[in-house]
């Protein structure tokens, strides 16, 4: 369950990201966007295994398309948006990521209580994490 939620919410994420160019490093190094794709993907999977705590969608998809706007800026086209959302490695390697960080904080595979104390700890600590959740 935790691998099949982590990679809608990257899956997701990926919709509306850019990829790289040969004059531009791969968007996977931008730190702010890759930062950004495994908040949106831990804030999903908390909320899809602690019932107290919901995904605010509306903030989630401002937060998504400000990546995808930072990524514009850093002159990512959409041709390079496709490229980058195609990529099922890097899917692959940001879930991992994901995973291993909700396990750091204290998250346990199918303990939904573990989830719900991981998600209060970042909406106190008011982290990327913690403002898509409610």
């Amino acid at each position: 369950m935790l691998k099949r939620s982590i990679f809608a919410a990257i899956s997701l994420a990926f919709v509306t990201l850019a990829g790289a160019s040969s004059a531009k490093p791969a968007l996977k190094d931008v730190a702010y966007v890759r930062e950004g794709i495994i908040a949106v993907g831990m804030a999903y999977e908390i909320s899809e295994e602690c019932s107290s705590l919901k995904a605010r969608l509306f903030r989630g998809i401002g937060y998504l398309n400000d990546l995808k706007g930072h990524a514009r800026g850093l002159g990512y086209t959409d041709a390079e948006i496709d490229a980058y959302i195609d990529d099922n490695a890097e899917k692959d390697r940001l879930e991992g990521i994901a995973r291993a960080r909700l396990i750091e904080l204290g998250a346990v595979a199918g303990n939904g209580a573990t989830y719900c104390a991981v998600g209060q700890a970042e909406m106190a600590k008011g982290s990327a994490i913690g403002r898509l959740l409610r």
